[in-house]
């Protein structure tokens, strides 16, 4: 049997603001558009996630349905599927005013996944996020755990508690993904290269920084590989994050650098290696954000 990707933390509803006044919803949250993204590239994906039976949990339901990806537990954890109300700038970023209940059922951790992936609000508000934290730490021993801290002040809020939090779930990752927005938030006035290597000091094999326009960085234990963004134009920023951590674990499983057995090999990968990596990742994530909403590529449009 092959093994897959376990994806952990929220969905809700992305309820667009357009210039027109009227609203556009479409189904999202960073872990669910994480599943999405790795499931139309191929790969076997279960997510483990929460909401309603409501209409917009429907449209959550159908869309992971249709891109393939299998609930790993009952979602019906909370009373309300929650939603992010997004308004997108005049640049294509966009900003969000979200209502959200966290919280998580109790997911099967057998048969162990290849890798244990989360994300954003599900790995730091609680109460959704100790259980979060206590099944990647469980799961550390058989599968790769991957994180991208994808800040969200607005909801969350950017103190010592957040940051401990955050720091706390670093030191169970072995990739760690953050932009610099991330960085710029949870520690604010810090240089960019000193923030990441503060966080690859607490662990994981690497860590990896989007920079938008500026391109990406990857750091390990090796030093610094940097590459360029892809040029787009850009429709709106929504799931493009998502779809670059998505990207970098199908990248890494294609060169079969992952699972528990390959831990230490992952914080020493040659650097060409990387380059095609984050190459891959920013390929896909320009492929996001050339179109409205969380809306991943499939992987015959990368090829």
């Amino acid at each position: 049997m092959e093994r897959d990707v376990l994806v952990v933390g929220e969905s809700l509803v992305d309820v667009v603001a357009t210039t027109s006044g009227v609203p556009h919803e479409y189904a999202g949250g960073s872990a669910a558009n994480v599943a999405v993204a790795l499931s139309r590239l191929g790969r076997p994906v279960r997510l483990a996630t929460s909401f309603a039976a409501d209409r917009r949990g429907d449209m959550i339901r159908d869309h992971l349905a249709s891109a393939g990806v299998e609930l790993a537990c009952d979602p019906g954890a909370v009373e309300r599927t929650s939603t992010a109300l997004a308004t997108i700038g005049s640049t294509g970023a966009a900003t969000y005013r979200f209502d959200i209940d966290w919280r998580l059922n109790p997911v099967p951790e057998d048969p162990a996944p290849l890798v244990a992936h989360t994300c954003s609000l599900g790995a730091v508000l609680a109460p959704g996020a100790e259980d979060v934290v206590a099944l990647l730490a469980r799961l550390r021993d058989r599968a790769t755990i991957t994180y991208d801290v994808n800040a969200r002040p607005a909801v969350t809020g950017t103190g010592p508690d957040v940051v401990a939090r955050v720091e706390r779930m670093v030191d169970v990752a072995d990739l760690v993904k953050a932009s610099d927005e991330d960085l710029e938030a949870f520690y604010p006035g810090r240089p960019l290269a000193e923030a990441a290597a503060a966080l690859l000091a607490r662990g994981p094999a690497a860590v990896v920084v989007t920079r938008g326009a500026d391109g990406a960085l990857w750091l390990d234990r090796q030093g610094a590989v940097e590459v360029e963004s892809r040029p787009v134009t850009v429709a709106d920023t929504i799931g493009a994050g998502d779809t670059f951590g998505a990207a970098l674990v199908d990248a890494l499983w294609e060169r079969g650098r992952l699972g528990a057995e390959h831990r230490e090999a992952l914080g020493s990968l040659d650097r060409a290696e990387v380059v095609q990596v984050l190459e891959h990742a920013a390929r896909a994530a320009a492929v996001t954000v050339s179109r409205p909403g969380a809306d991943p590529p499939w992987r015959r449009e990368l090829t």
